[in-house]
């Protein structure tokens, strides 16, 4: 099985066509990521990011929505 987990891009730190990383904050956690299959994604924007990778943008209550679902499943609060 595979997970996609939601975050909140904070930053831009590469913008290259071909090299596009950012800083993308989950849950207090930052991690770099690589932002190259999500050339919509700017500063305040939520991905889906899988093993390093953002591969969806998705919207704040959708990103909300999943966090909590996570959250249930972990027996944790969101």
């Amino acid at each position: 099985m595979c997970l996609a987990v939601p975050g909140r891009v904070e930053a831009i730190l590469v913008e290259e066509p071909l090299a596009r990383l950012g800083r993308v904050d989950f849950g207090g956690v930052s991690r770099e990521v690589n932002l190259s299959f999500t050339p919509e994604a700017a500063v305040g924007s939520y991905v889906l990011t899988h093993v390093g990778f953002a591969i969806a943008c998705i919207d704040e209550d959708e990103a909300a929505q999943v966090l909590a679902a996570l959250a249930a499943a972990t027996g944790e609060t969101p």
